[in-house]
């Protein structure tokens, strides 16, 4: 099955980067992993998640402060049907600075700062459990054609406590298909390493997106290696 998947990713690839007209999207694709919302627009991303019986439902907003500048928080929301572990998850704010865009020096590639903080949320909920506060930083760089965009994200986080601090690197690589005017495709990992070596993931993730107008729709399945677990979810990004 995995080989079927990756002739049909290469083949989309291959009919992505070489049959012309097919639209990039580029300012309304907002599930690109490297869009920027334009001065004044306003994206909502609402998404439902299920795992392990425990359903997850949250809310982003993006603000394109200019070309370069965008500034966002989200909240989730859990329900457990098994336990009692249902709430509210961390609040996160940040923003993230576009360094270089593909005109800058002719390089074609775009670079990101990424910052952020994680505060509050119910004890249940956060990720880690424990920590009522996460800094984190990174920097993602990624070109993109007009069929198909490849980033690569690198973020650390730190958690300040007096017994059960740590920091952990996150290394994201991602790979975003348009194979057809309103049809994409995504895949990525992400490899956690973490300073407390029970916080260490590797996710493998695979997405499809349906484009309406200034709307996508996104199913996607997300696979857990450390742990065994896999999840199943949807989005719905709404671009104002």
């Amino acid at each position: 099955m995995m080989y079927h998947f990756f002739k049909s990713v290469c083949a989309a690839t291959a009919l992505a980067l070489f049959v012309p007209g097919l639209a990039s999207g580029a300012g309304t694709d907002t599930t690109d992993p490297l869009y920027m919302p334009a001065q004044g627009r306003l994206l909502s991303k609402t998404s439902l998640t299920f795992w392990d019986s425990t359903l997850r439902l949250g809310q982003t907003f993006s603000y394109g402060m200019n070309d370069r500048l965008m500034i966002g928080g989200n909240v989730h929301y859990q329900i457990d049907f098994a336990d009692d572990e249902d709430g509210f998850s961390n609040f996160d704010l940040g923003g993230i600075y576009r360094v270089g865009t593909p005109s800058d020096a002719n390089s074609r590639v775009s670079s990101d700062l990424i910052v952020g903080i994680k505060f509050g949320g119910s004890s249940h909920v956060r990720t880690p459990e424990y920590a009522d506060t996460i800094y984190y930083a990174g920097i993602r760089v990624g070109r993109e054609w007009t069929g198909m965009t490849l980033a690569a994200t690198l973020k650390t986080s730190w958690i300040f406590d007096n017994d059960r601090g740590m920091a952990y690197i996150d290394f994201i690589p991602e790979s975003y298909f348009r194979i057809a005017p309103d049809w994409r495709l995504g895949a990525g990992f992400t490899l956690r390493k973490a300073t407390r070596p029970h916080y260490d993931q590797e996710w493998v993730n695979f997405k499809v997106v349906r484009q309406f107008g200034r709307t996508q729709y996104v199913g996607h399945v997300d696979y857990e290696f450390e742990s065994d677990e896999f999840s199943i979810g949807t989005h719905v990004n709404i671009l104002f």
